[in-house]
């Protein structure tokens, strides 16, 4: 057995005017409750130093990227990394990076037991829109203040095991999880800010978008035979909802812990990494069943194309 006894830090709401300091305070109160708990590895939701920044329309780029972290660790996060090492505990979590060339992206970063940033991915799946919309009851503005991650779906061999991340609307894709298994992931972390209600589609509430949430990240953990660490930013913040749900899926697809408010909240699983083995070797043994001389249009087309009509 190889065992990875996984923290998942759901987070509550973080207001516009909390301090970084404030949040990570909070950051080291589930970590030392995951300590307590025997954790080998902690996973925290995207976006996990601040509000949920997209939603407000912004015109001036310094007021933007006020909400951006120009180094990691820094001033603000030092104490969380300083706690990690001292627990050692690896750690997850993501936030917004402004890259010394000016560069912005939604990004998550994994670290060993001794608090040593090991991996970096940066959210590739962007959803929103880059211009003020009148007609959404809420703006998501991901595509006006991020660019598309140029890093790729990369994994990492930590703690004995395959580890992998991605970010909120990446777990709704399924080629997010296939490019992580065809590298052999045992493991996938993603964490995630959800809103409640579908800005376009008002009678989408919480209970559709829950479910959304549930299936995406159960069939990418069984399509794959990987498990799934999938941390919700949950709670209402400065007025706008955003769902919980937080969970842990094992390689069968099946849900083996759920968040059960929109608060702070720590689950801990023990996940078996040789669980993943079985199906790898059976249904997912891509080496054995997989046809690639018939996916030419996942890699070759981005829109829909409806055959011609007769």
């Amino acid at each position: 057995m190889r065992v990875i006894n996984v923290a998942a830090a759901q987070m509550g709401p973080i207001q516009k005017a909390d301090s970084r300091e404030a949040v990570v305070k909070r950051m080291i109160a589930l970590m030392d409750q995951a300590k307590a708990r025997g954790a080998d590895l902690i996973v925290y939701p995207e976006l996990a130093l601040t509000t949920f920044f997209p939603r407000w329309y912004m015109t001036d780029q310094s007021e933007v990227d006020r909400w951006f972290e120009r180094e990691m660790p820094n001033a603000a996060t030092m104490p969380l990394f300083e706690r990690a090492a001292l627990h050692q505990i690896a750690m997850n979590f993501g936030y917004a990076e402004l890259t010394p060339d000016g560069h912005h992206f939604n990004t998550s970063i994994l670290t060993d037991k001794s608090a040593r940033i090991v991996g970096k991915y940066r959210k590739v799946h962007l959803p929103g829109h880059a211009e003020f919309d009148a007609e959404r009851a809420f703006q998501h503005l991901e595509k006006r203040y991020f660019e598309p991650g140029d890093l790729g779906f990369n994994v990492w061999r930590e703690l004995d095991g395959i580890l992998g991340m991605a970010i909120c609307n990446d777990r709704r894709w399924p080629e997010t999880y296939r490019v992580m298994g065809l590298q052999g992931v045992e493991m996938v972390m993603i964490g995630y800010n959800t809103p409640s209600v579908n800005a376009e589609k008002s009678e989408e509430g919480p209970a559709k978008r829950l479910f959304h949430n549930r299936l995406s990240v159960q069939a990418g953990a069984y399509q794959n035979s990987t498990w799934v660490v999938c941390v919700a930013k949950a709670g209402v913040e400065d007025g706008h909802p955003l769902i919980g749900g937080t969970l842990i899926v094992n390689p069968d697809g099946e849900i083996v812990v759920e968040a059960k408010t929109e608060e702070d909240e720590l689950l801990v699983h023990s996940c078996d990494l040789d669980a993943t083995a079985f199906g790898k070797s059976t249904i997912f043994n891509f080496a054995q069943h997989r046809r690639i001389e018939h996916y030419g249009l996942i890699s070759s087309r981005t829109g829909a194309q409806p055959p011609p009509e007769n």
